[in-house]
């Protein structure tokens, strides 16, 4: 779910700060977008070991 607020603020601030020609805010949209990414991208490697590891499992039985 963090991912999903970063990613929409980040958003926000980028759209606000181009209209009201903030570079500063724009920039900080950015950085807080590239951490909603980072935050999925930490979560689906996180899924994808578990997944690993459910197989493992399974296999050696």
């Amino acid at each position: 779910m963090g991912e999903f607020i970063d990613k929409t603020k980040g958003r926000i601030k980028q759209a606000v700060g181009s209209l009201t020609g903030d570079q500063k805010l724009k920039e900080e949209g950015e950085n807080d977008e590239l951490k909603g990414n980072l935050k999925g991208a930490v979560k689906d490697v996180k899924d994808a070991v578990k997944d690993v590891k459910r197989s493992i499992k399974q296999a050696t039985k």
